[in-house]
Parts: C-alpha cells; sequence; structure tokens
C-alpha cells in the first residue's frame, strides 16, 4: 500500500488529506462539462429553438412531454409510431423521470417548454461530466489517487462515441448508461475490497457483527441501486449481470486454487443482486413474458439467477474446503451444476432457456443482413465486409486503445500472481466489453471507461517505477504552503519529468487533441429540409384524429390497437420516423426502433414482409401499392396515406434499404467512364418505387401524386439522372430538385372514353410545385378492340378542398388528352381523385 492510500485517524484527518484530491476532480468535471456545452449556441437558436442530436432525442423529448403531461405515469405504449401496430416503449423510465423532476423543480411545479426543451439539451452534457466521479474512485482503488486523477482526466476528454452522445443536445438514454454502470462497478468493487479487508465470513452474517458487516453491507446495497438505476435506463442492462457472474466465477475458482475463503464475494454479489431484485420488480410488466427488450420476468429471473448463482458457487466452495478436495475438481463441478442449471431451464421454460441461450448474439456476434446497416449495432472492426481500425482509433485514439490492450495483458498476468479482486474484477469487466464492441460498436460508449481507467492503470504503473509516491510524500512533508513549493521542486527527479512528459504525451494530449473538434462540429436534427417538411405535414394534411399526449392503453396481447377511422400511416425509411410523429405529429410506418421495416431476416427464401423497405423495393406501382394495402390487414384500409422520401433515400442509402431485403443484386452496375468504372443504377435500380417517387417525380405513376417538395440541395440527385438518360435513354432534366418529397397515396380518378381500335392514347400535364419548379406529367395506353380507353390520374386540376390535403404541388392547367390529330383539355375534381370516380371524355 502507497504512503498516499494509508488509512487516517479520523474522519476530519480524512477530509483534511483528500481535499486537495477532491478539489482536483471537481476541477477535471467542471472543464468536462464545459467541452460538452460549448456547442450550446448551435443547439440552442434564438427564440427558444433546440435542435436535439440524433432521432432518438428527439423521441426521448416526446416521451418526456408526455410524461409531465401526464405526472407520474409514463408512456408505455405508444400508437403515434409504427402504423397500424404502434410500438411498445423499450426506453428505460429512469433518465425521462430524472429530467421530469429537474423540470418540475425548476419550473416550480409548471414548467414552459422552452425550459423543458433546455433541461433535456443540457443534461446529457451534466451525466457525462459526473461520470469523472466513479472513474476517479475506480482508478484510485486500482492504483492511488495518481491513477485516480489520470483516470478521470483521460475520461473527461475521451473523444468517440463517449464524448459525442455526452456533448448537448443528445438527449438520449445513453450517457445515462455510461454514469450508472460505472457507479454499479465502482460500488461493486469498493463493497469486494472493504469486504476482504475485514474478512467477512457467513458466520458474521449470522452472528450480527455489525463492525464487520456495515461498510460491506452499505456499498453492496449501493451497487444493487446503482445496477437498477443502470437496468432503469436501458432494459439490455442484464450485460453487466453477465460480467459480474462470469467475474464471480473466475475469482471463486482463484480463491479456491489459493485456499482462500470467498464469503467476501458471496456477501457482496447476493446483497447486490437482491436489493436489484426487489428496485426492478415494480416495473416489470407481466403481459411481456420473457423479453431481453423490455421489463419483463426475464430480468426478475436474471436477477434472482445470478444470486442463486453466487450462493450455489459459495456452498460448493465451503464444501469442497470442508471435505479438502482437490481444487482443480471445483472448475470442473462448477461447469457440471451450470449444465445441469440449463438443462433444467430447458425443460421448465424452453422460452426462457432459447432466451438466455441466444441474449449473447444481440450483443457479441456481427450483425448480417438489414442489421448490418445499422451504423451503432456495425461491428467498431469492419466497415461494409472489411477489416478497419478507423472506427476504432476514432473512438480511443491509437495510444489509448493499445494501452487499454496492454492494461489487460498486464492484468491477466497478474492472475498467476497475487492479483486483487478489484484487479480481477476491471480484466473481466474490459474483455467483455471489448467483446462487445467487436459485436457492436455503440458499445464503445461503454469501453471509453475501461480504455481510461486501463490506460491510467498503465500510467500508474509508469509512475510507481519512477518512485511517485516517495515524491508525493515529500511533498506532503514539506509543502505547507504556497511558498514552500520552489524548494521542494528538488526533490523531482528527471526519470519522473520523463515519466509524466510520456503520460502527457501519449496518452493526455491525444485524448484532448480527438476531443476538441468534437466542439466545432454542427449539432442539431433534424436536418432543414426534414424540419421543414414535417411541419408542413402537420399543417397541411388531416388530422389522424388522435390525442398527440394521451397516455393509451396497450392492446389485449394478439389483437390490433383500434384506430379511429380518421388514422393513417406515412411511409418513409425508418431512420426519419421519430421526426414524422414528434414534429409532424403524424404516425409513420417505421421508426428508428427498426419497427416496420418489413423484408426478410435470414434467407432469401423467406416472405418478403411487408413494411418500408418493401414498399421502396417494389419493382413495380402495382407491387407497391400492394404492399400498402397489405400492411393494413382491414380491407378499407391503406397502411399508409402519405409517402416522404429524401435525396438520400434514394441515393446513397438506397443500397442499406436493399439490404433489408436480402435481394441486393442488380441495382447497379459498373461502367467504363472517363478511364474509370463507374457505379451507376441500372434499369432494376429505376423500377423501384423509390427511384420511380424521387427521382422521376413519380411521373407516371396512376395512384401517387407529389403534393409538396422542400427546397433543393447538392446530392447525387445528378449523377443518378445523366444514368437515366445514359442507360435507358430517358430525357429527364438534369437538376438538383427537392431534398424532401412528400407524396400522397388517392384513388386517383379515372378518364374514360372511346376512340378507334388499338390507337395510342396520351394524357400529360404540366406539375408547378411550391418551389417554382415544373416537370412533365404523362401517361400512355392503347385503346382496346371496342376502342376504350382508360387512365388512372392522382393529380386534380381545381385545387385543394377543406378537411383534406391542402397540397401546393398541382398541375398547372388542365389534363391534355391526345390520340391522333385530336387534343382535348380534361378538368379533374378533387373529390374525382379521392373516391375513384370516372370522368368520361
Amino acid at each position: 500500500m502507497s504512503s498516499q492510500d494509508r488509512p487516517v485517524s479520523s474522519f476530519k484527518d480524512k477530509i483534511k488529506s483528500s481535499w486537495p484530491y477532491i478539489l482536483t476532480v471537481a476541477i477535471i468535471g467542471f472543464v468536462s462539462l464545459w467541452v460538452r456545452i460549448l456547442p450550446s449556441d448551435r443547439v440552442l437558436l434564438p427564440g427558444g429553438i433546440v435542435k436535439f442530436t440524433t432521432n432518438d432525442a428527439w423521441y426521448h423529448m416526446r416521451t418526456l412531454f408526455v410524461l409531465l403531461e401526464n405526472y407520474p405515469h409514463r408512456m408505455f405504449f405508444n400508437p403515434m409510431t409504427n402504423y397500424p401496430n404502434g410500438s411498445y416503449i423499450h426506453f428505460g423510465p429512469l433518465f425521462d423521470q430524472m429530467m421530469a423532476v429537474t423540470s418540475l423543480i425548476l419550473g416550480m411545479g409548471n414548467p414552459s417548454s422552452q425550459l423543458i426543451n433546455t433541461i433535456g439539451a443540457y443534461f446529457p452534457a451534466v451525466l457525462g461530466a459526473l461520470t469523472v466521479i466513479p472513474v476517479y474512485y475506480i482508478g484510485k482503488y486500482l492504483g492511488g489517487h495518481k491513477t485516480g486523477i489520470l483516470a478521470a482526466i483521460l475520461i473527461a476528454f475521451a473523444p468517440g462515441q463517449f464524448l459525442s452522445r455526452s456533448m448537448i443536445g443528445f438527449t438520449d438514454h445513453h450517457v445515462a448508461e455510461s454514469l450508472f454502470s460505472t457507479l454499479f462497478m465502482m460500488f461493486f468493487m469498493l463493497a469486494l475490497i472493504s469486504a476482504k479487508e475485514k474478512n467477512l465470513r457467513f458466520e458474521d452474517v449470522f452472528n450480527k457483527k455489525f463492525t464487520v458487516l456495515k461498510e460491506p453491507l452499505l456499498y453492496s446495497i449501493l451497487a444493487g441501486v446503482m445496477y437498477s438505476a443502470y437496468q432503469l435506463c436501458w432494459p439490455g442492462g442484464s450485460l453487466f449481470l453477465l460480467i459480474v457472474l462470469v467475474y464471480a466465477i473466475f475469482q471463486y475458482i482463484l480463491d479456491n486454487f489459493r485456499n482462500e475463503s470467498s464469503d467476501y464475494l458471496g456477501f457482496t454479489g447476493i446483497v447486490t443482486c437482491l436489493v436489484s431484485t426487489i428496485l426492478i420488480l415494480p416495473f416489470v410488466h407481466p403481459d411481456m413474458g420473457f423479453s431481453l427488450y423490455y421489463y419483463s420476468w426475464f430480468h426478475v429471473i436474471t436477477s434472482l439467477g445470478t444470486m442463486a448463482g453466487f450462493v450455489a458457487l459459495s456452498f460448493i466452495e465451503r464444501e469442497f474446503k470442508r471435505k479438502k478436495m482437490k481444487s482443480y475438481y471445483y472448475p470442473l463441478l462448477i461447469l457440471g451444476v451450470g449444465i445441469l442449471g440449463l438443462i433444467c431451464i430447458k425443460i421448465l421454460s424452453p422460452s426462457l432457456y432459447s432466451l438466455i441461450i441466444h441474449a449473447p448474439n444481440t450483443v457479441f456476434r456481427i450483425q448480417q443482413g438489414g442489421p448490418s446497416t445499422i451504423d451503432e449495432a456495425s461491428s467498431i472492426f469492419y466497415d461494409y465486409g472489411a477489416f478497419t481500425m478507423s472506427k476504432v482509433y476514432s473512438n480511443f485514439t491509437p495510444t489509448g486503445f493499445f494501452a487499454s490492450l496492454l492494461g489487460m495483458f498486464i492484468l491477466a498476468a497478474n492472475l498467476f500472481r497475487k492479483s486483487k479482486p478489484q484487479e480481477v474484477l476491471l480484466l473481466v469487466w474490459s474483455f467483455l466489453i471489448f467483446l462487445a464492441i467487436y459485436g457492436q460498436n455503440r458499445f464503445a460508449y461503454y469501453y471509453s471507461i475501461n480504455v481510461s481507467v486501463l490506460s491510467a492503470y498503465l500510467g500508474g504503473l509508469l509512475l510507481e517505477k519512477v518512485k511517485w509516491s516517495e515524491l508525493d510524500q515529500k511533498f506532503k512533508s514539506n509543502v505547507k504552503s504556497p511558498a514552500d513549493i520552489p524548494r521542494a521542486l528538488k526533490f523531482v527527479k528527471v526519470e519522473q519529468v520523463f515519466a509524466v512528459l510520456l503520460i502527457v504525451i501519449f496518452l493526455i494530449y491525444p485524448v484532448y487533441g480527438s476531443a476538441m473538434p468534437y466542439t466545432k462540429m454542427v449539432y442539431g436534427q433534424p436536418s432543414q429540409p426534414w424540419d421543414e417538411a414535417c411541419t408542413w405535414l402537420r399543417s397541411n394534411t388531416p388530422d389522424p384524429g388522435m390525442d398527440y399526449n394521451a397516455i393509451y392503453e396497450a392492446p389485449t396481447n394478439g389483437e390490433m390497437f383500434q384506430y379511429p377511422d380518421t388514422a393513417y400511416g406515412v411511409m418513409s425509411w425508418w431512420d426519419f420516423g421519430h421526426y414524422i410523429e414528434t414534429i409532424g405529429h403524424r404516425i409513420p410506418n417505421a421508426n428508428p426502433f427498426q419497427a416496420g421495416i418489413g423484408g426478410r431476416s435470414k434467407s432469401i427464401n423467406e416472405t418478403n414482409r411487408p413494411g418500408a423497405t418493401t414498399f421502396l423495393t417494389a419493382p413495380s406501382e402495382e407491387e407497391a401499392s400492394a404492399v400498402l394495402e397489405a400492411i393494413d390487414p382491414r380491407s378499407d384500409k391503406a397502411g399508409a396515406r402519405y409517402i416522404m422520401s429524401d435525396a438520400k433515400m434514394a441515393t446513397s442509402m438506397f443500397q442499406s434499404i436493399t439490404k433489408w431485403t436480402l435481394d441486393i443484386e442488380g441495382y447497379y452496375q459498373a461502367y467504363w467512364i472517363d478511364k474509370q468504372y463507374i457505379s451507376l443504377p441500372t434499369t432494376r435500380y429505376f423500377n423501384t418505387m423509390e427511384a420511380r417517387l424521387h427521382i422521376l417525380d413519380g411521373n407516371g405513376l396512376k395512384q401517387y401524386r407529389m403534393v409538396h417538395e422542400t427546397e433543393a440541395y447538392q446530392t447525387d440527385e445528378l449523377l443518378y439522372k445523366y444514368a437515366y438518360n445514359f442507360i435507358l435513354g430517358g430525357n429527364i432534366p438534369q437538376v438538383y430538385t427537392g431534398y424532401v418529397k412528400v407524396f400522397e397515396y388517392v384513388k386517383g380518378a379515372k378518364i374514360t372514353g372511346t376512340v378507334s381500335s388499338n390507337e395510342t392514347v396520351k394524357i400529360n400535364t404540366t406539375i408547378l410545385t411550391n418551389q417554382g419548379r415544373t416537370f412533365d406529367y404523362s401517361q400512355s395506353t392503347t385503346a382496346d378492340s371496342q376502342g376504350r380507353y382508360e387512365f388512372t390520374v392522382p393529380y386534380s386540376t381545381d385545387g385543394p378542398i377543406a378537411g383534406q390535403t391542402q397540397f401546393d404541388t398541382a398541375p398547372s392547367g388542365s389534363y391534355v388528352l391526345s390520340y391522333g390529330d385530336t387534343t382535348k383539355e380534361v378538368k379533374v375534381s378533387e373529390e374525382a381523385v379521392l373516391k375513384g370516380e370516372q370522368i368520361k371524355v
């Protein structure tokens, strides 16, 4: 034990001894907060406007406003998304409750919308800065104050996902996950240290030796509270129970080989799991059965199961010692008991067994197919199937990442010596989170904690090598006032200065240099076109007849939510579902929870389920309309009334859309142009509904009409239009058009007439958009043997009517019908378009 870690005689002396470190950590915390709120002028805009970062942040603010509207009751089922099914909310309640309580306190019971939005924007930055505290204490109990201070500095500036998800405006629960999971590990570690130092035995429990039990019990209870807080921010918090259970198995085995008691570990684990079980129980939804994603009996069973594991491991260890059995049998018996337990679970509850067996795949396995396109769910080491270190370096810096690997190697080597429980815990914790980022890079915000602690652990070892503790003690003995500092500098050795320089250059400066660019980024979503399009949608489309801030009961298991007849869906790609709901106050078919996507899961031989991917990749208008009709099982209702598309959906994002169908071939082909190969879209691409709507403006479609478009931006749209003209011999203008376009799915007016048999008949009009742009709309058909023809057209020439879409994109004149040398003008009313009425020419 270094001198700085020796116990002091009293609480007063302890505070006196620790205040320099407390002050240092406080300063680091405030610097950490300052870094995170630097972009406030790009998030908090004039007029009380707040631009939240990411779509999930908008959804958290939606659930927060519903909570405050109905306080203390929160929304569990939301029918305003994933039409026509609605979605259960898998977000934990704690993150929203913390913001709600803060809003109610600062707003004196009646907070304004601006205050709520401001609190929501600042909240992740505050939680990110608070994470400095548990990281300091974890570092301190691994290598003393110097290690703790260094760990606090490193996490304060840790770049990548930990920093980005704790910046102002990133109002999502991820930073709360990081804070509470780290607090959980800190208190669990303190409980282990305290119980082991006091040589705690189960007999102390039975004999009520509170002098021995008091401190370990307090830390264990706090560990259970923090684990519950962590899990109540994210249902997937069972990940850290797995970490603790794996650690416990290793620690029991090590203690058994060393002939040491593990009662300290059993006591800590049992109390922690018991507390977490009690606290999570009130939030369980019995109708969820065994679900990993919603608070269900699975979360109770895992806590109780982990507690039972600690009981079993302790009992087995005691029996081993009582019977003086050989230590190498102990791991074999643990393995046998584990297998037997799984067999029993499989017999008693096959569904629970399946969930337990497959749960690790959701974290540690690399995603395939559609899920592989979710940026945060892709492996940190792979990008489009190719190995890469770029995401690793951007999240941790090269020196930080490799320092973490070296730190784990040293901790693993310590296993063969007298390793401490906290060192084994850090090793198992770090290794499992490392496996987690291999499966999904989103867990980089967890691994940043491990990188900071492991890097500080290495730095602490280096300082120990140059006898930093001796220097620290000399400074304490000789520096009584600031005037004494110059004289005390004579105690500093060259190797100590060199060690500090190495730490600054290789550990601190890289994270600082990587962190500061985050303060200069453009924050705030959605983009201006999506904001404008959703605002237009809210003001110019019929009210779906839903109480936006009401709390709705979930439908009975197996039944559909009963929407009013006025409700309808809005089809778009899942990325934009929350914007459609929170800004547009309309009901998206698909959302960023990957609900409503449709497509296939494992094999191309599966039935292609109706949803966003199936609609957007449909190879004809008829098949696309069939998808919309199939989404809503009611025969008289379509799954969507409006379709929203943006330029990225039609260009750079399109390949990701196709992956959800598992049918990705043939949409693009390489062409030799200007002495290089260029990948261009093919006929198959231009036949898709997405291309017909966005690239071709819906020209020729019978039941889809553009009703609004936003301002144009420079995108890959021109390249796609060039390809259409080059490959298919088209003649569309190669100009930028609306970045976001809104289309309406209508029955279409039926224009009929008679001409000579087998004669070609054409109909066309010029569409004028709200941006002042014009494009041609035309169809062509051949009369039958009786001379009869029919066109279904989606645009009305008379303008909008009350209670329906107030479109601002429409024909600039009548339809022109032509055959032979004859031309006729045809007017079409809005009622005829909406009701599918016939117009005879």
